[in-house]
């Protein structure tokens, strides 16, 4: 059973930067699509990017574009997301997930993380 580990939220004040993780242990990347959502309190869990496994493809929701970015390090089976240029309204709890599907529909990612909290002050 894979385990996603998120790690690297925090505080930040507005336009400054944070780098979260997303670590699986007990499984690999390998071969799926890892997907980042959002949840703002009160709000619906959101498609944030995902990138594909096996052929490095990203996608980004138009909300992030040019401020937020993907990496992985396949040694360390860990995708990462950079975010720059954050907002008060960036404030959510942050999910790494692994699906089987490029979607950015929640439901088709099977595998999820505890989720990090970004606070972005005004």
């Amino acid at each position: 059973q894979v385990q996603l580990v998120e790690s690297g939220g925090g505080l930040v004040q507005a336009g400054g930067s944070l780098r979260l993780s997303c670590a699986a242990s007990g499984g690999i990347f390998g071969g799926y699509v890892v997907g980042w959502f959002r949840q703002a309190p009160g709000k619906d869990r959101e498609f944030v990017a995902r990138l594909d496994w096996s052929n490095g493809r990203t996608n980004y929701a138009d909300f992030v574009k040019g401020r937020f970015s993907l990496s992985r390090d396949n040694a360390k089976n860990t995708v990462y997301l950079q975010m720059y240029s954050l907002k008060p309204e960036d404030t959510a709890v942050y999910y790494c997930a692994r699906g089987n599907i490029g979607s950015s529909v929640p439901l088709l990612y099977d595998d999820w993380g505890q989720g990090t909290q970004v606070t972005v002050s005004s």
